[in-house]
This record gives structure tokens, sequence and C-alpha cells, in this order.
């Protein structure tokens, strides 16, 4: 038996962010290190989850000759929801707001790329028709 709180206990049906909070109230609890040495702890495990990442796809494509296939694909997905879920929970960690941070990042970030996949000379950057843009010539 140990003193430790247990971990809060999740379903398919619970909200991402609810899990979020959920689990940094619970790294909180259960944090042996606190301040500011604590905060950039909690911040480092998220190389060390990118690290796993790499070591599965490694398993599981066998490039080390002397382990071979140590890894599936599933292994691999497994790892990379750990990056996601660790980089989250630091994120709360930073800030209450979490939710608002990262949709407001996941926004620009959207449409930076969106934007950069539209040719200049496309037809809603003008504000007209398909039809009205393809009768035009093109230089």
């Amino acid at each position: 038996m140990t003193d430790r709180a247990t971990p809060p206990q999740t379903t398919a049906y619970t909200d991402l962010w609810t899990s979020v909070d959920d689990l940094h109230t619970w790294l909180d609890t259960n944090r042996p290190v606190d301040g500011g040495e604590g905060l950039l702890l909690r911040i480092l495990k998220l190389s060390e989850e990118v690290g796993e990442v790499a070591e599965a796809v490694i398993g599981a494509t066998g490039q080390n000759p002397r382990k071979g296939v140590t890894h599936t694909w599933d292994d691999v997905q497994s790892e990379l929801c750990d990056v996601v879920i660790t980089a989250l929970v630091a994120l709360r960690t930073l800030t209450p707001e979490a939710r608002g941070v990262f949709a407001r990042h996941l926004a620009g970030v959207t449409e930076r790329s969106m934007a950069a996949t539209r040719p200049h000379n496309h037809p809603i950057e003008r504000g007209t028709s398909d039809s009205a843009a393809s009768a035009e010539p093109v230089p």
C-alpha cells in the first residue's frame, strides 16, 4: 500500500480538458519537488516521452540489428499519445487557461498552414468566385 493518491479514473467519454485538469491536480498532489525546479522537471518530462516515441519507432522498424523488431506501430501510437498528454499537462501547469491558450495557438497554426497551401492567385484571396477566376487570363 502507498500513501500516494491514486490517479483519476477516466472513461472514453471523459472530456479531454477535464482529464488534463485531473492529471494536473493528481501530479501536483504527488510531486516530490515543488517550485521552479518542479515546473522544469514537469516540462523536461516531455523530452523523455519524445525519446520513448523514437525508441518505439526504432523498435517497430527493427533498426537495431542487435534487438530486431521490439515494438509495434500500436506502441508508437501509444507513445505519441503520451507526448500529447504530457505536453497538455505541462501547458496546464504553466497556465490555468491552457484550453484557451491551446485553442488560440491551434487556430493560428491552422490558419497559417492553410493559407500557405493556397495559391497566391486563389479566388478566395481575390474575393471572386471560382467561375469568375477561371475566366481570367493567367499571366
